[in-house]
């Protein structure tokens, strides 16, 4: 492990975007000590900081922990997570007072499962078109990937957390791209996608349709139909989120009077403004200018990813570090959408921000093994890569996932 270590470009430690995570972690802590109130705020704010100090903790070892040995045991991980997210409809599965099934709760800890097979899937994929690098120009190599995605996508939509399972499929998307997959197996599919992309909108829409759920429903054709929500029961938290963001102004409150008039704020009557609709909270207290900082500042995240996998020393690596970018691009552009009643009202957490324990972990698992993508060290004076020498010439083709395909 010392040697491994020593051989690290440690130059190449992504500290600026470390730097940023740590800037939204501070705001996380503030947005949710405000979000919550009198009551609950310290409390959050307190589950905040403990959750950045795990992640920070996690972000260290992950650095250190080579993403090749990590994806050795990448088929494991995947049943694993799998496993793990369908055990929300077991006596462990709880709905946290909710009308879904997302959490599981052991003794007095309870997380959310699906955080964890985003990361796992990210892991999975990578490694699996890795394995399968040779047969890029074979259907049944996407296949293979439409199932290894479409097995947790199906349980994560079963909860129904139908916006997380739509993360899964985007995180899929990006990395076929990436991968290099034949552009004679995807043209076709693209051809037929589209239309059938088209005919399944038109599906969601019509009221005996078996893919939602009723309030799924009812959302969507609220966010399509606005005029059919004359009472506005169905838009309510999200109406009245965008009320507190447009009250926050150019400057926002908290440059007026410091969060001291915190209790008469508008963000207190939309509802779990603490997690999934945080932003009306930074939209009030901040106003336009701070939003446009705090989007830059994830702008620059998403960006350093896809840098550091422009730059990976291997297609592994690269593939990885798309994934991780894909997710946090999707879950920011999806997130702030809902809120501000672009996109139909569905849960979804603002990385980093959010109040929820399992959504930093997986986000700072995330970045741990961005950072590990980075210092991988580059050819040495000898020829080759030091780093994959520890795994023989082709770290690729070391990767064992248990399941030799015979396609």
């Amino acid at each position: 492990m010392i040697n491994t270590i020593k051989q690290y470009d440690w130059k190449k430690y992504n500290y600026s975007l470390l730097v940023a995570v740590l800037f939204l972690c501070a705001l996380s802590a503030f947005s949710v000590k405000m979000a919550g109130g009198e009551e609950h705020g310290m409390s959050y704010m307190k589950g905040q900081l403990v959750g950045t100090f795990l992640g920070l903790v996690i972000v260290a070892a992950l650095s250190v922990i080579d993403y090749h040995f990590i994806c050795k045991f990448a088929a494991i991980y995947y049943v694993f997570g799998v496993l793990l997210t369908a055990a929300t409809h077991s006596p462990i599965g709880t709905n946290n007072d909710t009308d879904a099934r997302r959490w599981i709760k052991v003794g007095s800890i309870t997380f959310q499962p699906t955080e964890l097979m985003k990361i796992v899937l990210i892991l999975s994929l990578a490694a699996l078109f890795a394995k399968l690098r040779h047969r890029m120009e074979k259907v049944s190599t996407l296949v293979i990937v439409v199932a290894v995605t479409g097995i947790p996508a199906l349980v994560i939509m079963s909860q129904p957390d139908l916006s997380s399972s739509l993360v899964t499929v985007f995180i899929m998307l990006v990395l076929i791209f990436v991968s290099g997959l034949s552009y004679k197996i995807l043209a076709p599919v693209i051809v037929m996608g589209i239309p059938l992309g088209v005919v399944l909108f038109w599906y969601i829409q019509q009221p005996y349709n078996v893919l939602l759920k009723h309030y799924q429903y009812k959302r969507i054709m609220a966010w399509l139909h606005p005029e059919t929500d004359v009472k506005g029961t169905i838009n309510y938290q999200q109406n009245r989120s965008i009320r507190a963001i447009a009250s926050g102004g150019l400057y926002g409150k908290f440059l007026q009077d410091g969060g001291t008039k915190g209790a008469s704020r508008a963000y207190h009557s939309v509802g779990v403004n603490e997690s999934d609709f945080i932003w009306s909270v930074i939209g009030e207290e901040f106003g336009f200018l701070g939003c446009c900082l705090i989007l830059l500042v994830f702008a620059f995240i998403i960006f350093k990813c896809f840098l550091v996998a422009k730059n990976s020393q291997d297609y592994l690596g690269k593939l990885i570090a798309a994934g991780v970018a894909a997710m946090f691009m999707f879950q920011v552009f999806t997130n702030i959408s809902v809120v501000t009643l672009m996109f139909p009202n569905t849960g979804l957490p603002l990385p980093f921000i959010s109040n929820g324990l399992s959504s930093m972990l997986s986000s700072m698992i995330a970045i741990g093994l961005i950072m590990n993508v980075s210092i991988q060290p580059g050819k040495t004076s000898k020829g080759g890569f030091s780093m994959r020498n520890i795994y023989g010439n082709d770290p690729v083709s070391s990767i064992d996932l248990d399941m030799d395909l015979e396609l």
